[in-house]
């Protein structure tokens, strides 16, 4: 029996209301995880709904993660079996695994990720009549918010995202179109097209949406503040047989619109399900009083909102601080100096965020923690799965599992080298298009080549035919290692590169690889198989704010953390230095430009609930932009609060160091030998390289 004892009152009270439709206004730090997990308990445990009547859907793989491994812990993973918990992505393609044939695709499609996108966008320029006059990124951005919208190519040119008047909209006109066709004809989608492909087999087939929906009975969404329109589609498409859908979310951490987020989803939640329960979680459990005491402050000042007051049980004295520096440079100095401070003490690094508006305030930070030889991390770098030689083994393994692949055939078709020119592909390229037949089977079918240069294709076609067995007949690890050794890959490797510390670095990535699918089969054991493996990896949620996901996230390791305000969503640190708290920045520039200050002022919002014990604001008296000094002035969202007493202002503009004398000597020493450390460092790096 579940007991929800636990919980606040209002905690308890969502978890106990079951049928019909829930709005759960969460506020930053107020325990909804747990209050989402308490109520799958109590409805299987107490309520005997039976779990595969039950799907959750949370935005990150890290949050459905966590939300499983409670659920788990409460129910036990025989009750709990049957439960959906799911992304919305993850979702989408379990449905287009099972349905996508209605749509005209075959089920063993691929999912092609940036790169990918932009190869088939280039290649759609070079049609266009005025390719040079545009750029493919661009182009890739407005396609992926069309797709967002829900809006098809055919859909495109009378729609309002469509400007007779603007060359990028009929450049987009002709690339929307010609892209989806490669799509298709290469039996492949992008992850934009996972929920917008789920939403068109739902309008062409509401029999489906309804047996979909027959079988989610009670429906749950995280985050629901971030939802678009297509997904508000997809949950209308799941709810038309019942009306359980309880969400959850914060208007006030509504920072996503420029992923197509629509805040209105929230704020109009009882006008779209008439008759919701509306339930606020308003007790903090993450923060001292003085911080929320502050966000409360700074958030109400955005008038369309739902209202809500953060309180705390967590009592101090200490107030959240705001330093006036001289510059961006004096700037990272002082909160740099401050963390070697926390580090004498023998406090945790990893316990301290330093958290920015734009990605061009970092070097300053990093360069002052190197020199202090203060360990960091930073939140947003490559991620392992986008280095070349990982993409290229995903690549062979994408062919092996769908031989109409041909982005990915491409790219492996001669790596490691095999003497396969570009007038031959081209010639195949050709006779694929001529045809109508995919490039693998033009290449493996075609007979005109002189006899060398047949030879070699019937190689590559031999290789990858073989394949398909081998990953048939052994384990997924087993079949990585086997195609690594068949062609050559590590020898390849060590012909690339010149410097043997980076042919070294390439070498373990591959190992890292190998090790990854090994995880994936102990995890997954009989599931391990080659085509969930590359769902896994395609699917690494971009919203998900660390790289690696085999990290325990209860365990931060001891560095300091660099990321945006953006990526910081979700997170809690008992240290947060919010930095570049200034006008033009935060709100930033181009968002004063297109009128959003209200989003700027709950991303400001974001970054101060992020602290839970010591928060540190800073802004500069002038910063330099693109090479040339220029005066700053302190951000409206704490100027309107500076008589207020809720923090307290310190000038920091003549270096005011925060040790005594000794102190200040020792750090100036270190500062220095640091720097000369630094210095030899970087030179010996050149040398070797």
């Amino acid at each position: 029996m579940i007991t929800l004892s636990g919980l606040n009152d209002k905690q308890r009270e969502a978890a106990d209301t079951i049928e019909g439709p829930v709005l759960i206004l969460a506020g930053a730090g107020s325990g909804k995880t747990r209050t989402l997990t308490y109520r799958i308990a109590h409805m299987v445990d107490n309520l005997h709904i039976p779990s595969k009547n039950i799907l959750a859907v949370s935005f990150t793989n890290k949050a459905a993660k966590e939300m499983k491994e409670r659920v788990h812990g409460l129910l036990g993973r025989s009750r709990s079996k049957g439960l959906t918990l799911a992304t919305f992505h993850s979702l989408g393609l379990r449905i287009l695994k099972k349905e996508i044939e209605h749509l005209g695709y075959h089920k063993n499609f691929s999912i092609y990720d940036t790169n990918d996108q932009l190869a088939i966008l280039r290649e759609g320029l070079k049609r266009y009549h005025d390719e040079k006059s545009f750029k493919r990124e661009q182009i890739q951005t407005i396609i992926g918010k069309l797709k967002n919208a829900g809006i098809t190519p055919d859909e495109y040119a009378d729609s309002e995202f469509f400007d007779d008047e603007d060359p990028y909209c009929h450049a987009t006109n002709y690339l929307y179109d010609y892209y989806q066709d490669k799509l298709k004809f290469y039996n492949a989608i992008d992850f934009d097209d996972i929920l917008l492909l789920t939403v068109r087999l739902f309008d062409k087939k509401p029999e489906l949406a309804q047996s979909y929906s027959e079988k989610f009975k009670y429906i749950m969404i995280d985050e629901y503040q971030d939802t678009n329109s297509l997904q508000f589609d997809l949950i209308v498409h799941l709810t038309k047989m019942h009306n359980n859908l309880c969400v959850v979310g914060d208007d006030d951490q509504a920072i996503y619109s420029f992923r197509g987020a629509d805040i209105t989803n929230i704020l109009s939640f009882e006008s779209h399900f008439p008759g919701a329960k509306v339930v606020k979680l308003e007790q903090n459990y993450r923060s001292v009083s003085p911080i929320l005491e502050l966000a409360n402050e700074v958030i109400k000042e955005n008038k369309n909102r739902r209202e809500k007051t953060l309180w705390s049980n967590k009592k101090t004295d200490k107030k959240p601080l705001l330093w006036k520096m001289a510059d961006s440079d004096h700037e990272a100095q002082v909160v740099v100096e401050d963390i070697v401070q926390h580090q004498r003490k023998g406090k945790h690094l990893g316990d301290i965020a330093i958290l920015y508006r734009s990605n061009t305030q970092i070097l300053p930070f990093e360069e002052q923690l190197r020199i202090s030889q203060i360990p960091y991390t930073i939140i947003g770098g490559q991620k392992f799965y986008e280095k070349k030689e990982v993409k290229d083994l995903i690549a062979y393994l994408s062919v092996i599992k769908n031989k109409a692949d041909q982005l990915s055939l491409r790219r492996i078709l001669n790596v490691p080298n095999r003497g396969i020119g570009m007038k031959t592909l081209e010639k195949f390229i050709e006779e694929s298009e001529d045809t109508e037949v995919d490039l693998f089977s033009a290449m493996k079918n075609n007979s005109a080549l002189a006899e060398s240069r047949q030879g070699k294709i019937d190689v590559f076609t031999t290789l990858i035919t073989k394949f398909i067995d081998v990953f048939n007949e052994n384990t997924l690890s087993e079949g990585i290692s086997k195609l690594v050794e068949d062609i050559k890959y590590i020898e390849y490797i060590d012909k690339q590169y010149d410097s043997v510390k980076q042919a070294e670095r390439r070498r373990n990535d591959i190992f890292q690889f190998i090790d990854s699918a090994k995880r994936f089969e102990e995890f997954f054991k009989d599931g391990a198989t080659l085509t969930n493996f590359l769902e896994k990896l395609l699917l690494q949620d971009s919203q998900d704010p660390r790289d690696k996901e085999d990290e325990d996230d209860d365990v931060r390791t001891n560095e300091v953390t660099l990321m945006t305000l953006h990526s910081s969503k979700g997170l809690e640190f008992d240290t947060v230095y919010l930095v570049g708290l200034e006008e033009e920045l935060l709100p930033h520039k181009r968002s004063l430009q297109e009128g959003n200050v209200a989003e700027e002022r709950r991303l400001c919002y974001v970054g101060i609930t992020r602290a839970q014990r010591k928060l540190v604001m800073t802004y500069c008296k002038e910063r330099k932009i693109y090479g040339n000094n220029v005066t700053r002035h302190k951000s409206r969202f704490i100027n309107d609060l500076d008589k207020s007493g809720f923090f307290v202002e310190q000038d920091r503009e003549s270096f005011g160091h925060l040790g005594s004398e000794e102190e200040i000597k020792e750090y100036k020493s270190n500062f220095f030998s640091g720097l000369m450390g630094l210095l030899n460092e970087d030179a010996q790096d050149k040398e070797e390289d």
